[in-house]
């Protein structure tokens, strides 16, 4: 939770909120769920030992502040480590622990899109939308079952977005 505010803390220096924003990531990957070889055994190092997990508070005050961070951050090199800790906590905790996420997501797009003044903030949250979306990219038909419903949701509001944005006249959001 720490990192995560380093991460997100705009008077930090630059190089220190990559550093924060890379150990989230690497954490996450790491301590979210346990992780599986292919036999279906839990991994541990050499001395087979296993990495410890995060409890489920600290998930649950990483989850909301992550995507916080996520829709406010314009470095590029910072939003895709958040981008890419929010698509390593989706494969484990999408939809049932995180149901949530894409309303959060789609309300931020639909405000967003009337007001020019947040595009950075339309911008990232399709971003993370995309990272939702890509969970579900190689799955069979199946079991895809979260996806048709985050696009029965999301298409109504892309639609008209993109008809804007293919406007000669408007430049951005």
């Amino acid at each position: 939770v720490l990192l995560l505010q380093v991460a997100a803390e705009k008077q930090v220096q630059f190089e220190v909120r990559q550093a924060a924003s890379i150990q989230l990531k690497n954490i996450c990957r790491e301590c979210w769920a346990e992780r599986m070889n292919f036999a279906g055994y839990p991994l541990s190092d050499g001395e087979g030992k296993k990495p410890p997990l995060l409890d489920d508070e600290d998930k649950g005050r990483i989850r909301p502040g992550l995507v916080a961070a996520l829709l406010e951050e314009p470095e590029k090199s910072l939003r895709d480590l958040l981008a890419e800790t929010l698509h390593t906590i989706v494969i484990h905790d999408f939809p049932q622990n995180w149901p949530d996420l894409i309303p959060a997501l789609l309300q931020t797009i639909q405000h967003g899109a009337a007001d020019p003044s947040q595009g950075l903030r339309v911008h990232n949250a399709l971003l993370a939308l995309r990272k939702v979306c890509k969970r579900y990219e190689y799955k069979s038909k199946e079991q895809r079952g979260p996806l048709n419903e985050i696009v029965a949701q999301s298409f109504p509001l892309l639609l008209p977005l993109a008809q804007r944005l293919s406007n000669p006249d408007e430049h951005s959001l």
